[in-house]
């Protein structure tokens, strides 16, 4: 787990409740680090008890306060449960980020568990949707935030990611309609679009044909990936400069305007970009 700096300086952030999704490792973990030294006050929320706890007590340690509540973002009870504990030991409620999700790697062909494309949905999609429902009324109250971490794929489609390349589109399909019907409230959505990422157990806990996580036989990330510490800082800023969608890096913007102007062109090189993450 990356160490906080307790001297940093409290930012935008400071005095502020931060609700963090899948905060018990990977970008979630780094965001709830790097909120607690800007001064955040955080509720963080995962099924993990153990782990979960140590990042809180990593941020408290940071010099911010922090509670860790268990749960799954599949069940609407627990989520409703989430945002009142945040409320209730902090008064407000700021930013919701939804981060929590999980993975696939598996041609269509190869699937044997159509179970799989269930549980993405009730993971990446639903359990965003369930987070927001509850705190909507909260967000409102402070003009906060809605942080919705989805994925590239949300706009662009990648070969051996089916079920969790519907997921990512059905949540950015909601975040856009999300932010239309909140025009004029205070509410802002910020839909966060990142390249594969450095330092996660996401592909570890990737489902396979089977329905069963790859673990370690997986294979680790191309040097294309993008460091958590990167991620996190430029979430960071787009979420002080409420942006409505942020691409990371910058430069896979060109891959989505190629994918809208010149499919076969754009889908050569996702093809081609995949092949490398497979040797």
């Amino acid at each position: 787990m990356p160490r906080p700096d307790p001297a940093a300086p409290a930012g935008a952030f400071a005095g502020r409740t931060v609700i963090i999704t899948g905060a018990s490792s990977g970008l979630g973990a780094r965001l709830a680090l790097e909120c607690a030294r800007r001064g955040a006050n955080l509720a963080l929320f995962s099924p993990e008890a153990e782990r979960q706890e140590q990042v809180a007590q990593a941020c408290r340690q940071a010099g911010a306060q922090a509670i860790a509540v268990i749960g799954d973002v599949t069940i609407p009870a627990d989520c409703a449960r989430l945002i009142q504990a945040a409320v209730e030991r902090f008064g407000r409620l700021d930013y919701l980020v939804a981060n929590a999700g999980i993975s696939m790697w598996a041609p269509f062909a190869q699937v044997e568990d159509l179970g799989v494309f269930r549980r993405l949905a009730e993971v990446n999609y639903l359990g965003a949707v369930h987070c927001v429902y509850y705190a909507l009324p909260h967000l409102r109250q402070t003009r906060g935030l809605f942080v919705a971490i989805s994925s590239i794929q949300g706009r662009i489609c990648v070969p051996l990611h089916t079920g969790y390349v519907a997921s990512k589109h059905a949540l950015q399909g909601f975040c856009e309609t999300l932010r239309m019907e909140l025009a004029g409230s205070g509410v802002d959505v910020l839909t966060v679009m990142p390249h594969w990422l450095r330092g996660t157990e996401l592909r570890q806990h990737a489902l396979g044909g089977s329905g069963k996580e790859l673990g370690q036989s997986s294979r680790p990330h191309s040097k294309e990936s993008v460091s958590l510490e990167a991620a996190a800082t430029a979430i960071l800023r787009a979420m002080e400069r409420r942006q409505r969608d942020l691409i990371i890096p910058w430069k896979l913007r060109a891959l989505v305007i190629l994918d809208a102007v010149w499919p076969r062109l754009a889908e050569a090189i996702i093809r081609g970009a995949v092949r490398q993450q497979e040797r």
